[in-house]
C-alpha cells in the first residue's frame, strides 16, 4: 500500500491524532496502534447490506480516514498494514480463528485477521490487531512470546500455545477478565503466511454470508481511555476501565443514528435500515 499514490500518510496519523515520531520502532508501533484503536470505529455497515466492503487502498483511505466511518478486521487491519510498512516495518498478514465461547479451535473456521509485525534491528516481533471488534481487544501490540502477562494500555493480554494438528505452532491469545477473575481465549492462530486473495474471499464470504454474525445485526465499538463501548442490536453496552458495566436497549432508527453520530462518529448511509 504504501507505494500507491492513494495513500496519505500525513493524512491517516491526523485522523488518529497522532503527532510522534515516525520510525520503525516497538514505542511508534505501540503508539500508532493505540491512537488507531481510539481514532477509528469498528463497525459492520456494510456487511448489514450485505456488501463485501473493498479492501483496495484507495477505498480504504476513503472510507477510514476522510469519512465519518469505520470499518471491521479486514478493513482495519489491511489499512494498518500498509501504515507499518510506509513507517519501514515489516508485516505479515496472519488469520486466526476467533474461539471465544467455543468448546473446540478447530470447530471455529479461520475469519479474522491479524498482524506479524518486525521492526528493523529489533529480533523481538509482535502481534499487533487494530480490527478485533471485542472488549478482549488489543489496545497496544505484544511480543510474540508464550506465558508472558503484558500489559497494554488498559488491559491485560498474554499469548499461549496449545496443541493442535498440523507443522505449525498453535497461539492463541488470551485476555484478563476481570468480572470472571480469570484469562478467556480470544482467538488462535499459526504463523503461516497469508496473501491479498485470502482476504478477498474471506471478506466476501464473511460480508454476505446470511449466517454470517455481521449480516445479521449492527455491530459497532469504540474504545476511549476510559470506556469500551459497544452498540450490538439494539443494545448498547458501556464497560468502563474499573469493570462496571451499564447496558441499556435502544428503542428506534433515530436513536440509533444519533448515537453512531454523537458517541461514535459514524455517519450512517442515508436510508439505511439499522435496527433488523
Amino acid at each position: 500500500m504504501s507505494d500507491t499514490v492513494e495513500f496519505d500518510l500525513d493524512a491517516y496519523l491526523g485522523r488518529i491524532g497522532w503527532g510522534g515520531e515516525r520510525r520503525a520502532d516497538a514505542a511508534t508501533l505501540r503508539g500508532v496502534h493505540l491512537a488507531h484503536m481510539r481514532g477509528i470505529p469498528f463497525e459492520n455497515l456494510d456487511a448489514l447490506r450485505r456488501t463485501a466492503p473493498s479492501l483496495d487502498p484507495a477505498d480504504l483511505m476513503a472510507k477510514l480516514v476522510h469519512s465519518r466511518r469505520g470499518g471491521y478486521c479486514y478493513e482495519h487491519n489491511t489499512l494498518f498494514a500498509g501504515v507499518l510498512e510506509a513507517l519501514g516495518f515489516g508485516v505479515t498478514r496472519l488469520t486466526a480463528r476467533v474461539v471465544m465461547g467455543a468448546d473446540r479451535i478447530e470447530s471455529r473456521p479461520r475469519t479474522h485477521m491479524t498482524l506479524l509485525v518486525e521492526a528493523p534491528g529489533d529480533p523481538q516481533p509482535y502481534l499487533a490487531d487494530v480490527g478485533f471488534g471485542a472488549i478482549g481487544a488489543l489496545l497496544e501490540p505484544v511480543p510474540l512470546t508464550a506465558g508472558r502477562e503484558y500489559r497494554d494500555a488498559e488491559r491485560r493480554h498474554r499469548l499461549v500455545h496449545v496443541p493442535h494438528r498440523g507443522p505449525s505452532e498453535m497461539w492463541v491469545l488470551e485476555a484478563y477478565d476481570r468480572g470472571k477473575d480469570d484469562w478467556a481465549a480470544q482467538y488462535a492462530f499459526t504463523l503461516e503466511p497469508f496473501e491479498k486473495p485470502d482476504f478477498d474471499v474471506i471478506n466476501w464470504h464473511i460480508a454476505t454470508n446470511p449466517r454470517s454474525p455481521f449480516t445479521q445485526r449492527l455491530y459497532v465499538q469504540s474504545v476511549t481511555p476510559e470506556r469500551h463501548l459497544l452498540l450490538h442490536g439494539h443494545l448498547l453496552t458501556e464497560t468502563r476501565v474499573d469493570g462496571s458495566v451499564r447496558e441499556r436497549e435502544l428503542v428506534d432508527e433515530a436513536e440509533v443514528r444519533r448515537l453512531l453520530d454523537e458517541e461514535f462518529g459514524i455517519e450512517a448511509p442515508a436510508g439505511m435500515t439499522l435496527l433488523v
